[in-house]
C-alpha cells in the first residue's frame, strides 16, 4: 500500500513562496504519475498539477501556470510542488495523490489517482 505524506505548508504573505513536498513510502512510487490537488473552505477540489512517471510531462490548471512548478525525485520518493507569488486564492488544503496504473500518463483527472496524502494546509494572507 502506497502511502504519501505531504509537508511545507503554512502561512504566508502575498507574493510569497512556499515548497511543498510529498514523501512516498510503502511501494516503489517512481513507476505512478503524481498530482497535487487542493480544496478551500466550501469549495470543490480542484487539481494544480500533475507529472509523468519520469518527470517529463507535466500538467498544470490555468490558475497555476507560470506561478507553480511541480518536480519529482525518484530517488528520494518525493514530489515537490513550488509555489510562487501566491495570492489569498490559493489557500486551501492541499493534498498529493499517485496514479492508479503503473506508467500510465499523467493527467489532470482526480478519478485518476488511486492514494492520497492527508493533505497540508496553505493560507495565503492579504
Amino acid at each position: 500500500q502506497l502511502q504519501l505524506t505531504e509537508s511545507g505548508g503554512g502561512l504566508v504573505k502575498t507574493g510569497g513562496s512556499l515548497r511543498l513536498s510529498c514523501v512516498a513510502s510503502g511501494v516503489a512510487s517512481s513507476s505512478y504519475a503524481m498530482g497535487w490537488f487542493r480544496q478551500a473552505p466550501g469549495k470543490e477540489r480542484e487539481s494544480v498539477a500533475s507529472i509523468s512517471w519520469m518527470g517529463q510531462t507535466t500538467h498544470y490548471a490555468d490558475s497555476v501556470k507560470g506561478r507553480f512548478t511541480i518536480s519529482r525525485d525518484n530517488r528520494k520518493s518525493t514530489v515537490y510542488l513550488q509555489m510562487n507569488d501566491l495570492g489569498p486564492e490559493d489557500t486551501a488544503d492541499y493534498y498529493c495523490a499517485s496514479g492508479r496504473e503503473y506508467r500510465a500518463p499523467a493527467t489532470m483527472d482526480p478519478a485518476d489517482f488511486g492514494s492520497w496524502g492527508r493533505g497540508t494546509q496553505v493560507t495565503v494572507s492579504a
